[in-house]
This record gives C-alpha cells, structure tokens and sequence, in this order.
C-alpha cells in the first residue's frame, strides 16, 4: 500500500468547470437558458463560453486577474459564471442595488482588470469610477447589451459589448484550467457596504464541492425547470449556476419580477425548482388573486436567509410550493445546513411542522461538521434547545479567506480547525441547530444583510443626532428592517428634524434596502454601567412598536 502514491491521473484539480463541458455532450440540444423570447441549447451555452474565454484572454486577461459584474439574472450573468474563469480569470459579481460609492471601493478593492456592466446599470458603474483617484488605474468596462430594454438601445457607439466579445471569441478556445484546486476562482463580498469590505475568495475545489452537495442535498433531478428568483450576485445564487449545469437543466431568467411574473413564468415554462430568501415566498403567498396561476405541479422551493416565519410557510406550501430550508453564508458558497425533513413529522399540525421546518437543521452531506460552541470555554454547548453559542462550521466549501484581510481571516478561520460564523445559536436534541440571535448585529432584510453600526454610521453624519442606535424590527414581508433610536444634540432639540427626514437623508445617501423604515426618538438611549447602548433592550422596543408589513419593490 505504501507504494502507491498520487498519479497525475488521480489528482485532477476538481473544478465545476467541467459540468458544462458534459451537460453540451449529454444534454446537447435541450434548453439551457431562456430569457423572454431566447433560448439557447446547452450546446449553444457551452460554446458562448468558449467563446467569452477567448475573448477575455485575446484582451490580455490573464490566470488570477480579477473580472467583475455588476448585472441582473440575465442570460450574460449565467454564461460569465463559466466564460470568466475559464479563461483562467477570478469572477465578482457585485450587487446592483449597492450605491455609487460602494461599488466603487470594490473596484478599487478587488483591482478589477474588466467591469462587465449591463445596460441599466450604466450610470452606476460611471458614477463609481468617477470617484476613483486619478493615479489609480481604471479597469476596462464592457456593456451587456439587451434590446429588450430602452437602456440596451442606447450603448455608446465605440464601447465594447457583452455579444461582441462572444462574436470575436473562438468556440473551440482550450479553456484555462486550474493548476491547482486551491486557485481562487470566486470572489464575493460579504457586506458591499463599507470602505474595509470583507472580500470572500473560494477556489475551484469549493465551489466544486458546493455545487454538487447543493445537488444531493435538495435531490434536484435530471433536467429540473430552474427559475432564478435567487440573485446570482448573491453568493453565486448559492452555487447553483453549477450545479444545474451538472444536471442538465433549464435556466429560466427574469431581468426584474414581482408575484405576477414568477406565478406566469412557471405556468409558461412548467418551473419545477426555484430558490429565494423568505420574502419571496412571503410575495407568492400574498399575491392577489388576479395575479396568480395554476401551477404545473409541485414547486420546490429552497429558501434561507432568515428562518420563514411559520404563518408564511403555511401559505406558501397550501398553494401546492414544497418548501425546504437551510442555512449558509457567503463564506461557505452556499447551504451547509439543511432542515432534513423526516416523514413522521408529516403527521403533526401545520404549526407544529412549520417550527420544525423553520429551523437551520443538519449539516449537509459537503460540510464535514457543524456544532455550536460555548464562547467562554470553546466546548460544544448542551444539545436542550436553550444554551446558546456560537455556530461554527468546517468542509470542503469553507472559503479561502479575506482578501488583503489577514486579521480577519485569522479570526474566522481559527486554529482549532473551525470556521466561526458569527451567528448566535443553540442545539436540539435531536441534533439540529436553530439560529436565535446574530452577532455583530447583523440585520436580514429579503435576504440581504445590513450592518447597524454602518447604518448609525450614517446617521451619526446628521448633524442634529447625537446618539444612533439600530436593531432589527419584525416585518411580514422583508423578515427584518431596520429601525433607527436616536437621541438629539441640545441645540436641535428646538428645531428637531422628523422621522421623515431623517429617513429622507439616509435614503439619499445608502441603498435602499439599507434605509430605517422607522426611526425612534429618545430623550436617551438605554446604557450600561460602562457607556455601552443597549442594543437588547431596543430589539424589545422594536417589537412592542409591531411588526410592520411592507409591500415594495426592491427585487
């Protein structure tokens, strides 16, 4: 036995890469994406991304140049999920609600060499470079072109565009594999909010082992109907453009929707699979009647983000969805936990099942452990549902690290051989973990997470507040949003602003998602004996104020 050593035959670098290389041989002329009135065959799909990569390569993009995105879930999004590193290039999507500023210190973090902009993001991307100094060096932009929207029929002239580089490139391009399984190939950012942002780096082996345990773990068949109501800038649409690549399956894209557009969607192309955070489901479930259609059939749904509340979960599965929940982060490139359904809890109340259901569960098949620790002593905590600890995680789809960030790494990535995810939990007896708090005060709004202390960062920028505070609120709709505590400078105290303006000032200056819907004033906030707010006394506050329900569009 010793004798035998590694070969090159047996130490390929695993790499999702390949899954579309098989889907073209075995799924060749099925639909691969679809897009209004497009539809492409995987074959199709397979050589545009030759094509891309050759492209990307002839304009001097080379093995671990960073290549960013700041697009929609359109069809360029799906193909630049394989085009951009097969040329051996790292891909960044960027969130296209961000603000101006915010992309623009991504850009500048990340060095990106080459900005892929679709068209109606076109003056947020020129509006972020133009706050890039003059001796820094500006990356190449290249519009996505769409003839479906006004934005798309008006591109300048001269500039580079998405299909041009397909038409120039080579559909026979011998693509750019990895060295390595360790080479990054993925690049996220946690909170695209801040002028230190937390770079996320996964590499080929990750993303390839996310992308299959995703597969395994929701049971998605051959040829599933996907519709992508999840963001691809969210994690990557927690790995999935992979993995139905794997299964050779068909990629519904929609560019923006409402309930009306995803219950026509998946009457017209028979959607069988679908993921979202919570408020999707919350938006299905509270549709109006002359918005939606009859389904096909039984629609999985896998939902994460924040635990969906059990009201919601009813709903959405007594309109014949199937609802499965889990748990993950951008740190681990999608679900790690999975809320394992057992056939005897079929048998108890709707309540009773939608508790169950609403918890983060076990650890998938990818993920080697998961456990939650006692802070103090580092031990597992007692698995009684009640003692809380952190949640911490280790597997093959755990990230690389930060990028340019060694102490945060070293923070998260502990020498214990865990992962530490920040978020607040316990352990069930029966070996599911369920989230109750999250540290750092993190806030889940539709799926998008919204630092408080960068949103009193804001606050504290009014020049008539004197104290900010913000927690989460309970909402029916969003699942979380912000609300603001504010004490006021003396002088201001006779002339205070409003709520109204308050909220009007952050709104000009922070993404939407991230505005207070409420702001709370106080004489003064709540303190410890050492100057420290309170912060669990103004999550009570919040929730005596009610649950709000709010119906607005931020997909």
């Amino acid at each position: 036995m010793e004798a035998l050593k590694p070969t090159p035959a047996n130490t390929c670098p695993l790499t999702p890469l390949g899954f579309i290389d098989r889907a073209a041989t075995v799924y060749g002329d099925y639909p691969s994406v679809v897009y209004n009135d497009t539809v492409y065959t995987w074959t199709q799909t397979y050589h545009r991304c030759l094509r891309l990569a050759s492209s990307l390569a002839s304009m001097g993009i080379r093995r671990g140049d960073v290549v960013s995105v700041v697009a929609p879930n359109v069809p360029a999004m799906y193909e630049m999920h394989f085009g951009v590193p097969m040329s051996g290039a790292i891909l960044n999507n960027i969130n296209i609600r961000l603000n101006a500023h915010t992309v623009s210190v991504l850009l500048r973090h990340c060095e990106a060499k080459l900005v892929f902009v679709d068209c109606q993001s076109r003056s947020l991307v020129e509006e972020a470079l133009s706050l890039f100094q003059k001796d820094q060096r500006f990356p190449l932009l290249v519009f996505i072109d769409d003839d479906s929207v006004e934005e798309g029929k008006s591109l300048p002239p001269s500039s580079p565009t998405y299909e041009g580089l397909i038409e120039m490139g080579d559909p026979d391009f011998k693509w750019v594999r990895p060295e390595s399984e360790w080479e990054p190939m993925i690049l996220n950012y946690t909170s695209g909010t801040t002028a230190a942002p937390k770079g996320v780096v996964h590499c080929h082996r990750g993303i390839f082992v996310m992308s299959l345990d995703s597969v395994i773990d929701w049971a998605l068949p051959k040829q599933p109907v996907y519709l992508w109501t999840l963001p691809m800038f969210h994690a990557n649409g927690w790995s999935f453009p992979w993995g139905v690549a794997a299964v050779g399956g068909t990629n519904i894209c929609l560019r923006r929707f409402d309930a009306k557009t995803v219950y026509a969607a998946i009457e017209k192309h028979s959607v069988t699979h679908m993921c979202g955070a919570p408020v999707v489901l919350n938006m299905l479930a509270n549709a109006a009647d002359s918005d939606r259609r009859p389904l096909p059939g039984t629609v999985q749904i896998l939902t994460a983000g924040a635990p969906p509340p059990a009201a919601v979960l009813f709903r959405t599965e007594s309109l014949g969805f199937s609802v499965s929940h889990g748990y993950g982060l951008t740190e681990t490139a999608g679900l790690c936990t999975s809320c394992a359904w057992k056939p005897k809890w079929d048998r108890l109340p709707g309540n009773e099942r939608a508790r169950l259901k609403a918890r983060q569960g076990v650890r998938t098949l990818g993920a080697a452990e998961v456990d939650v620790l006692d802070a103090v002593t580092g031990e597992p905590v007692k698995r009684d549902g009640e003692t809380v600890g952190e949640i911490v995680i280790r597997g093959g789809s755990v990230m690389l690290g930060y990028l340019k960030d060694p102490e945060a790494t070293a923070q998260s990535i502990r020498a214990d051989g865990w992962f530490y995810t920040g978020d607040v939990g316990v352990m069930h007896a029966d070996g599911y973990v369920e989230i109750k708090d999250r540290s750092k005060d993190v806030i889940i709004s539709g799926g998008e997470n919204i630092s408080s202390v960068e949103v009193e960062s804001m606050l504290y920028a009014h020049p008539a507040v004197n104290e900010a505070a913000v927690v989460a609120r309970p909402d029916e709709f969003w699942g979380e949003t912000p609300c603001a505590f504010v004490s006021l400078k003396e002088e201001y105290k006779k002339t205070a602003p409003s709520e109204a303006e308050l909220i009007g000032f952050c709104k000009e200056r922070m993404p939407k998602y991230m505005v207070p819907k409420r702001v709370v004033f106080q004489a003064e906030l709540p303190k410890t004996s050492t100057g420290k707010i309170q912060k669990f006394v103004l999550r009570d506050m919040a929730k005596a104020l009610g649950g709000s329900y709010t119906v607005a569009s931020r997909m």
